[in-house]
């Protein structure tokens, strides 16, 4: 069948995407990237540059005769980024590239209610109004991530309490002229390693994992559609009514089994102190034969989660990101043989490739940063208003 045309917002998207993912490119490889000819590719590019949204440099040519022309994002652009975790809200000002100008942590009380929540959130807005007042920038676009925010919990959230409604109405008197966008965490930070992580493994459709303080996965897909990321909680799967509590207040959950806190109580630390060493605690707390058996043991039970999910719903790779990620591979062997157990023929059949990402959790609110760059690249830097037939 032949391509459906696409509407002046779908190329823009296309062009700002790409940028986006690749950090820069020269012409010719662009309009290849984006099915266009260089002379529609220039149309475009000239409006673009117009609005600020990207710049041309002169770099040496790839080749003799080559471009000289790179093309790239436009760091004039100002994002805000709102990253909420278990001990804190971050809040944070930098461009679509990544580079932060301004970062804040508002500290959460140790027992969080919805007012509460929503008074961190109010601290950190006037914080961010303050900043852009006095340097006279104005933003282009907020994200805003909320860890295990779904369909289902809009007004109240199950896992850190927050009235989003109400969090919408705040944004709404204090930036009322800037769009905003509220996700789920685990996308954010899917969102940061499909557009900052260096040869990230997958470009087509794959499933992405993160495991840690909780485990979520979520669905990506081609960023110019607008369903390229849909949450799926696997974390949340049941293995036993029998088995220990979970946050979400059912017992056996695969995360009860495998995120950082319940990892914490194997090894009989302290959660903040497995916080604070980071990725570096793998290497730095011992584990006794009994406690790495149960810990791949349990990493089986996240393969056999993400195979069941992929069983549903098939594709053709898996990236996890996560403390596992940090782990021998003898150890991480255990997640690819919990897949395998799922997997109809296993993931040799089904075509699945799986890579382990570094851990991205700890530089907050760079997730949130490039989930705003992707809302803003994905519309076509065009107002959020706005609407185009093909």
């Amino acid at each position: 069948m032949p391509e459906q045309p696409r509407s002046r917002r779908q190329t823009r998207a296309a062009i700002l995407t790409h940028l986006l993912q690749s950090g820069g490119s020269f012409r010719p490889p662009l309009a290849k990237a984006v099915r266009l000819s260089e002379a529609s590719l220039s149309r475009i590019l000239f409006d673009l540059k117009a609005e600020s949204l990207i710049e041309e440099v002169r770099r040496p040519a790839p080749y003799v005769g080559g471009p000289t022309g790179l093309v790239s994002l436009d760091g004039s652009v100002a994002l805000a980024a709102f990253e909420l975790t278990a001990q804190h809200l971050s809040v944070g000002v930098g461009g679509l590239s990544g580079e932060l100008r301004y970062t804040e942590r508002v500290p959460l009380p140790k027992k969080p209610t919805t007012e509460t929540v929503g008074g961190v959130f109010r601290e950190a807005m006037a914080l961010l109004r303050d900043w852009t007042r006095r340097r006279r920038i104005t933003l282009s676009q907020i994200g805003v991530s909320i860890p295990g925010l779904g369909r289902l919990s809009i007004s109240a959230n199950p896992i850190i309490p927050c009235d989003v409604g109400r969090i919408n109405g705040m944004f709404a008197e204090m930036f009322a002229d800037v769009p905003l966008e509220f996700t789920n965490s685990v996308v954010a930070h899917a969102t940061f390693h499909r557009c900052r992580t260096e040869n990230y493994p997958f470009n087509d459709a794959h499933l992405f994992v993160l495991v840690s303080q909780g485990v979520a996965g979520t669905w990506m897909d081609d960023p110019t559609e607008t369903d390229a990321l849909q949450p799926v909680e696997l974390g949340h799967m049941v293995f036993g009514p029998d088995g220990p509590r979970c946050r979400c207040g059912h017992h056996g959950c695969v995360e009860a089994y495998t995120s950082l806190p319940a990892v914490a109580g194997l090894l009989g630390v302290a959660e903040t102190e497995l916080l604070q060493l980071g990725s570096d605690w793998v290497s730095t707390i011992p584990m006794s034969s009994r406690v790495r058996q149960e810990l791949r043991r349990r990493l089986f039970r996240l393969g056999l989660a993400i195979g069941n999910t992929l069983n549903v719903k098939p594709c053709g790779g898996v990236a996890i990101s996560g403390w596992p990620s940090m782990l021998a591979e003898d150890d991480r062997n255990a997640v690819v043989e919990g897949i395998d157990a799922c997997l109809l023929g296993g993931r040799k059949l089904a075509q699945v490739s799986l890579a382990f990402v570094p851990p991205s959790t700890g530089n907050d609110p760079q997730a949130a940063l490039a989930f705003a760059a992707f809302c803003l690249a994905s519309r076509g830097g065009m107002p959020a208003t706005s609407t185009e037939a093909a």
